[in-house]
C-alpha cells in the first residue's frame, strides 16, 4: 500500500471516529436535558477535541525517526 493511500485511509478513519464521538456527546447531552443549541455546542466541542488529539498524535508520530 502506498504512503498516500495509508494517510488517506487514516484520515478517513479519524474523521469517522470524530463524527461518532460528536454524535454520542450530542445524544448524551440531549438525554441530560440540554437544549438543542447546547447539545450541538457540546457535540462540536467533542468533534474539535478528537480532531485536535488526532492531529497531535499524528505530529508526534511523524517526528519519530523511521
Amino acid at each position: 500500500m502506498s504512503d498516500l493511500a495509508t494517510v488517506l485511509l487514516g484520515a478517513a478513519v479519524a474523521l469517522v471516529l470524530a463524527v461518532l464521538v460528536a454524535a454520542a456527546a450530542g445524544k448524551l447531552a440531549r438525554l441530560d436535558g440540554a437544549t438543542y443549541p447546547a447539545a450541538i455546542l457540546r457535540a462540536a466541542t467533542a468533534f474539535a477535541s478528537v480532531a485536535t488529539l488526532t492531529a497531535a498524535v499524528t505530529a508526534a508520530l511523524a517526528a519519530l525517526p523511521r
